[in-house]
């Protein structure tokens, strides 16, 4: 298989608020070095995928508020490979634009498409896996995504109820998409042993990815290859700015994945988190011997345990009997927030952006 009909798209335009208030509209979490290792989330993922195909085929997609900051991280790539969307219509619109500029790049381009935010602790799996997938799809006309091999009964990811039987060596149809089920149901999936968690990272030829887009969700073709002449030439951001926002604000998985017949998935385990919140950060992240995650410069903690901890790294941090929080300073905003109630984080940003407009957001 030919390396230079891989390619990676990485979607980079998330707000990523459930990470507030370190990650901001202004910078959002893949920009920011969550893990405390001099990486941002987003560097992190472009070099994972340096495995995988030459830099000059990964192209990262984008709000065009981030341009700059894409550069800022990934000064490798030329303006080309930063696609900027100018609305937030969702994954669909965001992976028809990516795939119809590639058609055109190059009409045999195989692509992975992936989030920007996730971490994977065993890469080599990781790379392993969709080498498997872009073989496959190489010679079938399969939409794939990798399914995690789920390890607790989550309610905060989709699932993947897929044949038990391989279709070819790992590669399984996909019999349905479950979006976040109650517990009791997730804890069925995970006893049947039938589901995987949707880890949202895709494989797919572009022209049967297109084809899908055809049958599926045409409008939203019809809306971006109205006037096809203007992809990868300069007049391309122009008409993306005057058509986009026209497109169907829709997710990839209900546009296409669960209407289509030709999916398929891997069960993988590769250390996988999608890093969503800060309580899935202090479970994936080093813990100290009292369960704490700190990302701190002088500190002195009595009787603190099973905590996140993040403040800037010239202030000096003293911390007495605290348990099960998150601590985040980031120096005009201060939050201390119980790690069990952390989905109410989301719902705090709002009441905070009527209260004192944009200015913490």
């Amino acid at each position: 298989m030919p390396t230079n009909n891989n390619y990676v798209a990485i979607m980079a335009g998330g707000v990523g608020s459930r990470f507030w208030p370190a990650s901001r509209t202004a910078r959002p979490k893949q920009f920011l070095d969550i893990l405390g290792i001099g990486k941002s989330l987003l560097r992190m993922t472009f070099e994972r995928f340096l495995a995988l195909c030459p830099a000059e085929n990964i192209f990262i997609v984008t709000n065009g508020i981030y341009r700059d900051l894409v550069k800022e991280h990934l000064p490798e790539l030329n303006d080309n490979q930063i696609l900027c969307e100018p609305s937030r219509n969702n994954t669909g619109p965001c992976i028809a634009y990516t795939a119809l500029k590639l058609q055109v790049l190059n009409p045999e381009a195989n692509l992975v498409v992936a989030p920007s935010d996730h971490i994977i602790l065993q890469e080599p799996n990781f790379i392993q896996a969709l080498q498997a997938a872009l073989a496959f799809t190489e010679k079938n006309n399969a939409l794939l995504t990798l399914g995690i091999q789920p390890t607790r009964p989550d309610t905060g990811y989709g699932y993947i109820n897929f044949e038990k039987k391989a279709t070819e060596g790992n590669v399984h149809q996909v019999l349905r998409f479950t979006e976040k089920p109650p517990l009791e149901q997730a804890q069925a999936f995970l006893a049947s042993g039938d589901y995987l968690w949707n880890a949202g990272i895709f494989i797919w030829k572009v022209k049967n990815l297109i084809e899908a887009f055809g049958q599926h969700a045409s409008e939203i073709l019809d809306v971006l290859w109205a006037e096809p002449e203007h992809y990868n030439t300069p007049g391309e951001q122009a008409y993306i700015d005057r058509v986009y926002p026209n497109t169907l604000s829709i997710s990839i998985d209900y546009a296409i994945m669960e209407k289509a017949s030709n999916v398929y998935t891997i069960p993988s385990s590769f250390g996988w988190s999608d890093l969503g919140t800060w309580a899935s950060l202090h479970a994936e992240a080093e813990q100290d011997a009292q369960q704490n995650v700190t990302n701190l410069g002088p500190h002195v903690l009595y009787n603190v345990n099973n905590c996140l901890l993040r403040a800037p790294k010239d202030k000096l941090v003293v911390i007495k009997d605290l348990e099960d929080y998150i601590v985040v300073d980031e120096g005009d905003i201060l939050l201390i927030h119980p790690k069990a109630k952390e989905q109410e984080i989301k719902k705090i940003t709002e009441v905070i952006g009527q209260q004192f407009g944009g200015n913490f957001l």
